[in-house]
């Protein structure tokens, strides 16, 4: 009876063990549970309709700025921007990830808002990353 104890005991110090080294040898993916910031503004440059004359030039409250995650097809977070254009994204771990804004297109070719990208790399734990200044057009 001790003899099928003790392996049932040396099995189950085993599994845990092998469990053990596999979740910590995992690499994790880009996205939320880490330490790093990526932040920015969108500067909003307000244009006439045909874009031939800019009335105004101003950091844009109140607008949706989003993040995808590595090689995601879709966003896996999104904020809208403070009072002064500002926006940040935090708690993220290192790896690739894909920012941006929705525009008015400038060259008229369609009515349809186009998103202004920016890529961001954040290469360490613990990082806090600018992003340049998404600018959009109203």
């Amino acid at each position: 009876m001790f003899k099928s104890l003790k392996r049932i005991s040396i099995c189950l110090l085993l599994i845990t063990g092998a469990t053990l080294f596999f979740l910590t040898s995992c690499k994790k993916e880009p996205g939320p549970g880490g330490k790093s910031t990526i932040y920015g503004k969108v500067l909003v440059k307000d244009y006439n309709s045909t874009f031939t004359e800019l009335r105004e030039t101003y950091y844009g409250p109140d607008i949706w700025v989003y993040l995808i995650y590595g090689d995601d097809r879709d966003y896996g977070d999104r904020i809208k921007t403070s009072y002064d254009g500002t926006w940040e994204f935090k708690y993220l771990r290192p790896g690739n990830y894909r920012v941006y804004a929705f525009s008015k297109d400038s060259t008229l070719q369609t009515n349809a808002s186009v998103p202004v990208i920016r890529e961001v790399s954040i290469p360490n734990k613990k990082q806090d990353i600018e992003v340049p200044d998404i600018v959009i057009f109203d």
